[in-house]
């Protein structure tokens, strides 16, 4: 078995968004950092990247943020938006403000525009991103909708045939499945990405998305317990379970 990758204290604080190098050699001096209970007092020192490190390394009395690799579902609430620039509450700052200043920063995979709600992966893990939202991982995305106009029977059919097209482009949408709840509710299922897609679809057969909810991604759900705002750290099986079969 290989060594576990190693790195100097300080450079390791700062990319967690603890403050500069400077700022983490005073936390070092002052005995704010501690490794297995026993203080650290040169940031210089290099540290194994071991995966327990999290529960090893303390500083001020608290358990180090989680290391690079960090992968985080969050429960999105209406009214902000998945960006890092735009005006108005943005999704990061749901997040402990000094997870805003990580390296490598966390991003979000994809996005869910402002007025829709629901499950929301984000990640500091750029292969781990470009992996979910390849075409060819075919992870599929499941939103609950409610639409402004009932039902007439013939959308599931139009939807599952791959001929659909949306005003401005020239290729149809991949076979998109939809469940119908009720008249006005339903849940469609698709593995594209594109702009407004489920809004877009509705409106290609004359009907219009009064409340999108995105409760699914793969096989992972969006937790019953992770209230609106809510994020919760993702398990190894709960990264598996976005690529498991639905």
């Amino acid at each position: 078995m290989s060594a576990a990758k190693s790195v100097r204290l300080d450079k390791l604080l700062a990319n967690l968004g603890y403050g500069s190098r400077r700022e983490i050699q005073t936390l070092a001096r002052a005995g704010a950092i501690r490794l297995d209970g026993a203080d650290l007092v040169d940031a210089g020192d290099r540290i194994a990247l071991d995966p327990d490190l999290p529960d090893r390394l303390t500083i001020d009395g608290a358990p180090v943020d989680p290391l690079p690799g960090l992968c985080l579902m969050l429960h999105k609430p209406l009214g902000v938006t998945c960006s890092h620039k735009e005006a108005g509450p943005l999704v990061y700052g749901l997040l402990p403000e000094r997870w805003r200043r990580r390296d490598p920063p966390l991003s979000t995979v994809g996005r869910l525009d402002k007025e829709t709600s629901g499950l929301l992966l984000l990640t500091d893990d750029g292969a781990l991103l470009h992996r979910i939202i390849s075409p060819k991982a075919q992870v599929a995305k499941r939103y609950r909708v409610t639409l402004d106009r009932p039902l007439t029977g013939g959308e599931a059919a139009v939807f599952a045939a791959g001929t659909l097209m949306l005003e401005g482009e020239d290729r149809p949408l991949l076979p998109v499945h939809l469940d119908v709840a009720d008249a006005t509710h339903c849940a469609v299922t698709l593995t594209e990405g594109r702009y407004h897609q489920v809004r877009r679809m509705f409106a290609a057969i004359g009907n219009h998305v009064t409340a999108l909810h995105r409760d699914r991604v793969g096989g992972l759900d969006l937790p019953a317990d992770l209230a609106a705002g809510d994020y919760r750290v993702m398990t190894a099986g709960d990264v598996a379970a976005v690529f498991a079969a639905a």
